[in-house]
């Protein structure tokens, strides 16, 4: 199974961009956490982050078109951006929505987020842990549609 594992804008700083909210996990950490994940799993992993948020939706249809599962923090464009909540509409792979922050305990603007209402699931606060999380899910959503 094809898994895009896609962060949007700030993630590539982590380790760097407050630690005390997203914890001292690099990028780079986080990064090799999700493709050993994968591997485990069976899951073919490709982790991407960008700033830009054309790039990301160009994923999203990416992913759409090869029917691929996708764990996605979309990061502040949770919050308002309709053109990722519309490209994420369009997934026909499962989609986890995670957060390394608990979003709901944070500023009142974080509170909602536009791609949560088409996400499979939704993980939020539990660290870096989360997209291991969101990796074995995809995986247990596999084997149950494949009888493994």
């Amino acid at each position: 199974m094809k898994v895009y594992v896609l962060n949007g804008p700030n993630l590539g700083r982590l380790g760097i961009r407050q630690p005390e909210v997203y914890g001292a996990t690099s990028y780079a950490g986080l990064v090799t956490s999700c493709q050993t994940t994968g591997k485990e799993l069976g899951l073919d992993v490709e982790v991407r982050q960008t700033d830009a948020e054309a790039e990301l939706i160009g994923w999203l249809h990416q992913a759409a078109d090869e029917e691929a599962g996708v764990v996605l923090n979309p990061a502040a464009w949770s919050h308002y951006s309709y053109a990722v909540r519309d490209a994420c509409a369009m997934l026909r792979g499962p989609l986890v929505e995670v957060h390394i922050s608990n979003i709901h305990a944070r500023e009142e603007f974080r509170h909602h987020s536009v791609v949560s209402a088409v996400a499979t699931g939704v993980i939020c606060g539990l660290g870096v842990d989360g997209y291991r999380l969101a990796l074995l899910h995809l995986a247990a959503l596999r084997d149950r549609s494949t009888g493994g």
